[in-house]
């Protein structure tokens, strides 16, 4: 490896990483909030009692786990226009983002609701709470800390997968490196080191998320 690419590499780490922390985070985190809004509606509805929000429930969590979120991206960014609905680059890549997310983590969290014992439901019941008081205040805490793992990994996943988001022309990690690669003719060693940012973005995540799930599992143990 010659000087001038070492020159061209380490140039070119900070405006990558920057687009990391004012793209590819942000666009994670605000897809990620979302979408797990859209997970909870979703996961209450598929626990109703009611027959029709069961079935648009179960439908919305088959189109979105059965098509690939780039077809969704483009859907969203791409078809939407063709019908006179035009959505700007960043609102496209969250809203495709978060109804994904959303698709997959509802999943997450209604498994995570049904593995608390219907005894504690019983027990809300018994001390005169109704059934939405029940879910908050008992349920849902016991289930959070069934959730949080898996979801952190669906955390994880985003942050990879918001590299689509620059098909649609935002600007986060991967469209800078693309842009930097275009202008050196070095897309190998840029987009390695692309990777490699990215690779220690998920080191850290991964990292965050062993030392919350070490807590939980003391104030368990408690």
């Amino acid at each position: 490896m010659d000087g001038s690419l070492l020159q061209l590499l380490w140039d070119s780490l900070g405006p990558i990483v920057l687009g990391g922390l004012t793209g590819t985070i942000p666009l994670s985190l605000a897809s990620f909030a979302i979408g797990l809004v859209i997970a909870f509606g979703v996961a209450l509805m598929r626990l109703s009692h009611n027959a029709l929000l069961r079935w648009l429930a179960r439908a919305y969590v088959s189109v979105i786990r059965g098509t690939p979120l780039l077809v969704q991206l483009f859907v969203i960014f791409y078809g939407l226009p063709s019908i006179g609905v035009t959505v700007p680059p960043w609102p496209s890549a969250i809203l495709a983002l978060a109804l994904n997310v959303g698709g997959y983590a509802a999943e997450v969290i209604r498994a995570a609701i049904l593995s608390v014992p219907k005894e504690q439901w019983e027990a809300g019941f018994m001390i005169g709470m109704s059934r939405g008081e029940t879910l908050w205040r008992i349920i849902l805490p016991q289930a959070i800390r069934v959730a949080i793992p898996p979801l952190s990994n669906t955390f994880i996943s985003l942050v990879k997968d918001s590299s689509l988001a620059s098909l649609v022309l935002v600007t986060e990690l991967f469209r800078q490196a693309q842009q930097i690669a275009s202008a050196s003719y070095e897309f190998l060693a840029i987009y390695i080191e692309a990777a490699a940012v990215y690779w220690v973005i998920c080191l850290v995540l991964s990292w965050g998320q062993s030392r919350i799930e070490r807590k939980l599992e003391n104030r368990v143990a408690r």
